[in-house]
């Protein structure tokens, strides 16, 4: 269930659209000063933010920077002020979506439901590191080629991973040795090249194409 954090100091309206929200399945907290939600956001996390500009103590200006500085959660800002300059403003300084009071609960819903899509969109789209034929889903350590899962021992993921987050990269068999196996490098071994050599064996299995590239005397590199 998707948490919302709700910022208005207005108890009628705080509660009409909590009360509205909670129907269409979501899970609401209701906060009446932006003093009081600074507080609830340092405590706890939240899926998306409704948050009115005119409040007592912290203004929802001053809240919206607050939690711009740590999170990408949606915020969507309540204002009576219509001005362009105002919306432009406010979504300048962060905000994801702008409603002006007085405004309809089921316009609401659906602003709500489509900040909470979008950003989880833009999560899943952040799992993924991709370059030409290959895609690595950091979420679920998986590595696809032409869309073909290729299973990958633990060792093997990390060299893939720092290939794929630098494609354009030579690493050294230092670098790749200290990343996948997170300690110093002691020297010359075979262990880089059977885990590129195994690497490239399983990539075979679904396609010819070569996706690793031996720059002599350097490293190693994505084709």
């Amino acid at each position: 269930m998707k948490e919302i954090l709700i910022v208005e100091d207005d108890s009628r309206i705080n509660e009409m659209m909590k009360t509205g929200l909670e129907k269409a399945g979501y899970f609401c907290v209701s906060a009446f000063s932006g003093t009081e939600a600074k507080l609830l956001l340092k405590s706890r996390t939240f899926d998306l933010m409704i948050l009115d500009l005119m409040l007592p103590g912290i203004t929802g200006e001053q809240l919206l920077g607050e939690v711009r500085k740590s999170s990408s959660m949606p915020v969507i800002v309540l204002s009576a002020k219509d001005e362009l300059d105002t919306k432009v403003d406010l979504l300048t300084l962060g905000a994801d979506d702008y409603m002006t009071k007085p405004f309809e609960l089921k316009e609401l819903e659906a602003r709500v439901l489509v900040q909470l899509r979008n950003h989880a969109q833009r999560d899943r789209t952040n799992c993924l590191l991709e370059y030409k034929n290959l895609c690595l889903d950091t979420e679920k350590k998986q590595l696809f080629v032409n869309k073909n899962p290729v299973s990958l021992t633990a060792r093997e993921y990390r060299i893939m991973e720092l290939f794929l987050k630098y494609p354009q990269k030579v690493f050294s068999k230092n670098e790749l040795y200290e990343y996948a196996w997170e300690e110093y490098y002691i020297g010359e071994d075979k262990t880089i090249n059977v885990h590129i050599s195994n690497i490239r064996s399983k990539i075979k299995k679904v396609t010819e194409q070569e996706c690793i590239e031996t720059v002599w005397g350097l490293g190693f590199r994505l084709l």
